[in-house]
């Protein structure tokens, strides 16, 4: 029987075993991070390419909302630009015969012993300058405007007082005066404000 003696040391061995086994083990684990790493590196980017994607799709669509709205305030713009072009074809269709009304409605109006000298019209603001023969009838004038007239309203006197020159031909003291007074709607005014507060027709029942 022979006996078998180890002369190797056997303790250098098994320390170099437990140092490969060390490094082999770092190995694996530096491996499995950089693997863990990359894993999840692909998955944020993955993310991140698909959340890019939705804010390009996002950015492209509120470009063209944008366009969309330019074009829509374009088109307001025009429509509110024809709005007006129509108001003043109509303002003028409705206004046209104001001046025959305003000349006829004074003609009517005013009594004898008053001379009119000047009429300004701004807007439906009309102002009467001229001669009367007394305070009464300048007195009688308002009250025609305000009482007796179906298109002139809400008369007022701005001045009266003894005038320094007269009317050619009267040979007596006369009184100048200016008033003030406003125009009423005329009827194809009034025709048109009552079309346009007129509510638009119902659809019929089918």
């Amino acid at each position: 029987m022979r006996i078998r003696i180890n002369l190797l040391p056997h303790r250098a061995e098994r320390r170099e075993r437990q140092k490969k086994a060390f490094f082999f083990l770092t190995a694996v684990s530096l491996l499995a991070g950089i693997a863990l790493v990359a894993g999840v590196w692909s998955v944020l980017q993955g993310r991140i390419a698909s959340q890019s994607e939705r804010n390009e799709f996002i950015r492209s669509e509120n470009r063209k909302l944008d366009l969309q709205i330019r074009e829509i305030s374009t088109l307001r713009q025009e429509i509110e630009s024809l709005r007006a072009r129509q108001q003043a074809v109509e303002d003028l269709q409705a206004d046209r015969n104001q001046p025959v009304y305003l000349m006829d409605e004074l003609a009517r109006q005013v009594p004898e012993g008053i001379y009119l000298r000047a009429v300004k019209q701004e807007g439906r603001r009309v102002s009467v300058a001229g001669w009367a023969a007394s305070n009464e009838r300048v007195s009688e004038f308002l009250r025609n405007l305000q009482s007796n007239s179906k298109y002139l309203e809400r008369p007022e006197l701005v001045e009266i007082r003894v005038s320094g020159q007269q009317p050619a031909g009267l040979q007596r003291r006369v009184f100048e005066f200016s008033l003030n007074f406003s125009l009423k709607p005329t009827p194809e005014r009034a025709q048109l404000q009552q079309a346009s507060a007129a509510p638009a027709p119902a659809g019929k029942k089918k």
